[in-house]
């Protein structure tokens, strides 16, 4: 690894720290809300499903495919920010890391929240969003890299 690429590799996990500080605030909020988050906004959801319904869209396009996308997309940072603190060869810990994480939420949800609902649907579909998210880590991270490579290194 050159001096370019490390000192990008470094500025990445600087950023990639402060993002992984801020999303697990997010992160924990979200999951650790009395009740459920997407409560207030079911009816519009489910009104704006009826109008694509209407208008062609195939009714296995519904709210548990909408819920269970949410929840995929809810832990791709977690993969993400993972593969850039840890590194892409050990893209499988935050993988493992999305997984524990969510077995954690739902667990919690099933014996201090009555009003949530914990489901290992949700732990699939966020470790998926985890994956989803190294497997984007270590393509940034090799574009970085390359990127780079294909420059001059500076004068210091």
């Amino acid at each position: 690894m050159n001096a370019l690429t490390r000192r990008r590799h470094q500025a990445l996990r600087r950023t990639a720290l402060v993002l992984a500080f801020v999303y697990m605030l997010a992160l924990s909020a979200i999951a650790f809300w009395p009740t459920p988050v997407d409560r207030d906004a079911s009816g519009s959801i489910t009104g704006v499903l009826a109008w694509l319904h209407a208008h062609g869209v195939p009714g296995w396009v519904n709210y548990v495919l909408v819920e269970f996308t949410a929840n995929i997309a809810l832990f791709v940072p977690v993969g993400l920010l993972g593969v850039i603190l840890l590194g892409a060869r050990n893209w499988w810990l935050a993988v493992l890391a999305g997984c524990v994480t969510s077995g954690y939420i739902e667990f919690t949800q099933l014996v201090f929240l009555p009003a949530r609902f914990a489901t290992p649907q949700d732990v699939l579909a966020n470790t998926l969003g985890a994956a989803l998210g190294a497997l984007l880590g270590v393509l940034l991270l090799h574009a970085v890299s390359s990127r780079a490579r294909a420059q001059p290194v500076p004068a210091v």
